[in-house]
């Protein structure tokens, strides 16, 4: 471990040891298991839950797999369920709807905190999380949510190497995100909706495309793979497009720029610039 790693290293387990109990809001994915496996090395496993949150917005196969690496971690797992379609705040997709939906897992987490009687609750937010467009940040600071990653300088490249040096098997996992990324602002979400995205990335994924977005355009999907694996899929477009179809959408395109983490916000993040260069 390199020295500025194990500074910030320090820094993590010298803010857990003051928390006597915590809730971990626990994804699965390697920033969250990092917080859970650091908050248990420095306060013990009986001080420590995992909360494994179920959603229309999020994949099963995600869920049982969080439920599966806290378990095997050796921490106590508690499993719950949102119904975010439920919420029309969060169904109109708009760009305060991750507001909404932050708002309601954070206020459910300190409910149950509450109930079961632990001092603090835990996410996996990271610095890089500061950078991109974010409204969660403030229904965490509203809800008294403590990022100790934030707060101990990690981000990402820091967060893999410390999961490599404590052994988790997520380390080098790719990241996932709320379903509802898929969609552009002001496109209402239902099951439908979801789910038809949803089984195209899977289907995607069946093929090899490990790394892969679906992007929602009403009747067009428009699909974001790495980079160099855009000329692979092409090759296979006869059968992606009869499998798209066959989910409903009429046509079926290829991004040429590659997979881009948050690419739906980039129409949203220019029409603000466009706003602030005209006043």
């Amino acid at each position: 471990m390199n020295s500025q790693l194990k500074q910030k290293n320090n820094k993590l387990g010298t803010l857990l040891k003051d928390m006597k109990r915590v809730l971990v809001a626990f994804s699965g994915g390697v920033d969250s298991a990092v917080v859970l496996k650091r908050a248990q090395e420095e306060l013990g496993s009986d001080n420590v839950l995992a909360v494994v949150v179920a959603s229309e917005l999020f994949r099963e196969s995600e869920f049982k797999a969080a439920v599966q690496l806290a378990g095997r971690l050796g921490v106590n797992v508690y499993k719950t369920e949102m119904k975010e379609l439920e919420n029309e705040s969060i169904a109109a997709n708009t760009p305060d709807s991750w507001y909404y939906s932050k708002k309601m897992l954070y206020s459910h987490l300190n409910k149950l905190a509450e109930e079961f009687d632990y001092d603090h609750v835990l996410d996996g937010m990271i610095k890089d999380d500061e950078d991109d467009f974010r409204p969660g940040l403030q229904a965490r600071t509203e809800e008294g949510v403590r990022s100790v990653l934030q707060e101990a300088q990690f981000y990402k490249a820091d967060v893999r190497m410390l999961a490599r040096e404590l052994g988790l098997p997520v380390w080098n996992k790719l990241a996932s995100c709320s379903l509802a990324s898929r969609f552009p602002y002001g496109t209402k979400l239902d099951k439908r909706k979801v789910d038809q995205v949803n089984q195209a990335e899977l289907y995607l994924q069946s093929l090899g495309f490990a790394e892969v977005r679906v992007r929602y355009h009403e009747n067009m999907a428009r699909i974001e793979v790495s980079k160099d694996k855009v000329g692979e899929l092409v090759t296979q477009r006869e059968a992606v497009q009869n499998k798209l179809q066959s989910l409903g959408f009429d046509y079926v395109s290829v991004d040429l720029r590659g997979y881009r983490m948050g690419s739906m916000n980039e129409v949203f993040v220019n029409e603000e610039e466009k706003k602030v260069a005209n006043l």
